[in-house]
């Protein structure tokens, strides 16, 4: 059985971070970035997907969604295991998985950074879950010794901020109201979205980390940020680079958003149109294998 170790310490603030005030973040925007995201996670798996009866492990698996997709494709001969390190998201996984139905599911409250597998898996999957580690080398590495040798990572992170406009624009426009508070006690989310972003040093990584035969395919994707423009304006101001701004600077944030407000309006409204608030995302699929 696999052993959830104890979190790393360099990972233990954006651990506090993802079970607390982005947990509440994430669930009250589930839908939209579940939607969006998902379209980008669809392509990895059409690219790279895991075979019949695979054994498979969901690095960061969130609320389990990919787990329970990638438990289809599978197959009833197939195993997922979902590993998160934020608790809050691993008992929404589990209970979502039972009430689905999906018995060839299970999860794991873990840090993969130093979390000990017991049995090898045939392919590791990650939705933008792995750029977050303090220590993405050590946390990849000990995604390859869990894997058989020839087993198969797939992982989809974020490309740059100025391929992905509506994130971009959000914080650039925030940043002209706040600065990024460092003596905040909020905890953060760790390296951030976009640790990832640069291709050189994503397949550094990776290669560090003990995989070979590394490539990297850009994913162009246009996603769903709200239906108007004050929906997109209340995500971008909860999640992504400008709400953490909002969310350090506390009793000043607040102070300045009818502003922000304001301006952000203007920002975001290019995207909108007849379906919704729809904003171009661009996202590496990362595919790699185990050395044997």
């Amino acid at each position: 059985m696999e052993s959830s170790a104890s979190v790393a310490p360099s990972n233990e603030e954006a651990v506090e971070a993802w079970n607390g005030p982005l947990f509440d973040r994430f669930l009250a925007f589930r839908d939209l970035v579940t939607t969006g995201l998902g379209s980008h996670g669809e392509r990895a798996l059409a690219l790279h997907p895991p075979g019949p009866g695979d054994r498979v492990l969901d690095v960061g698996c969130g609320f389990g969604d990919t787990a329970q997709r990638l438990a289809g494709l599978v197959g009833p001969d197939g195993q997922v295991v979902g590993i998160d390190a934020a608790e809050r998201f691993i008992e929404v996984a589990r209970r979502e998985a039972e009430q689905a139905g999906a018995t060839n599911t299970s999860f794991l409250v873990g840090d993969v950074q130093v979390t000990e597998f017991a049995e090898p898996f045939d392919y590791a999957f990650s939705r933008f879950g792995t750029m977050f580690f303090a220590n993405p080398v050590a946390a990849l590495r000990n995604v390859r010794l869990a894997l058989a040798p020839g087993g198969r990572l797939c992982s989809v992170v974020w490309r740059r901020k100025l391929d992905n406009d509506w994130l971009h624009r959000a914080e650039v426009v925030v940043s002209g109201f706040l600065e990024r508070n460092e003596d905040s006690d909020e905890p953060t989310c760790g390296p951030g979205p976009f640790s990832m972003a640069d291709a050189d040093t994503t397949s550094a990584i990776v290669q560090a980390a003990g995989f070979e035969h590394v490539s990297l395919t850009r994913s162009d994707i246009d996603i769903k940020i709200g239906d108007d423009v004050d929906g997109a304006m209340a995500l971008v101001m909860a999640l992504g680079p400008a709400g953490e701004l909002i969310r350090l600077a506390g009793a000043e944030g607040e102070r300045v958003r009818p502003q922000i407000e304001a301006a952000l309006r203007e920002a975001l409204s290019e995207f909108d149109g007849p379906r919704g608030v729809y904003a171009p995302a661009s996202t590496w699929i990362v595919s790699a294998e185990a050395a044997g």
